[in-house]
């Protein structure tokens, strides 16, 4: 059991590194970046608050549970903005083995049953294939939209974004998990960019 403690702790301690990440998101103020380990709180928020935009068989402790770990691995990577680089650098092969590396390290530093539970989950978000994964990874992609829309622009502006590359970039990964929650955010985001 003690070794069990030492293990959890560990893990604990770790994650507690994530509040040091900082985002290209800002706070919907504006007033200065948000850290990974506020995305992660807001995010399970989110999955609480817009449980009735999940689709049928989502399990929202599942969304909840996936969303707490996510970003985890930027503790280690740091945080790759979606729109920086025209969006190569997101997905790219170097920042998912940079990730896959650092999930090694992170969920390792569990006790060997917690450790293959949370990794499964966290390999489960990254597909994004299953019902819960979708919806997670849409609220992942809303949840900054939704903080550049208050704070006037934020990281669009940064990164000059245009509506086609929101659209192509987060709103096709919103609309997978949530349709109606991406019509709806849609809407407010043409009117940000004058349509």
């Amino acid at each position: 059991m003690t070794d069990r403690l030492e293990r959890q702790f560990a893990f604990l301690n770790e994650a507690d590194r994530l509040k040091h990440v900082l985002r290209a998101t800002t706070l919907v103020d504006g007033s200065r970046p948000e850290n990974s380990g506020e995305h992660s709180w807001h995010l399970a928020l989110y999955a609480l608050v817009l449980a009735d935009q999940a689709g049928p068989g989502v399990d929202i402790n599942r969304v909840i549970r996936m969303l707490l770990i996510h970003d985890l691995v930027e503790i280690d990577v740091g945080d790759v903005p979606i729109h920086s680089q025209n969006g190569t650098a997101h997905a790219s092969v170097e920042t998912q083995a940079a990730e896959a590396k650092a999930a090694d390290r992170i969920f390792g530093l569990l006790p060997n049953d917690l450790a293959a539970d949370l990794r499964a989950l966290w390999e489960e978000f990254e597909a994004a294939e299953s019902p819960d994964a979708r919806f997670a990874k849409s609220l992942d992609r809303v949840q900054p939209v939704m903080a550049n829309l208050m704070s006037g622009g934020g990281t669009w502006a940064t990164y000059n974004v245009s509506f086609d590359q929101l659209e192509s970039r987060v709103g096709s990964k919103i609309a997978n998990g949530a349709p109606s929650l991406w019509d709806w955010v849609r809407e407010k985001c043409i009117a940000y960019f004058h349509f």
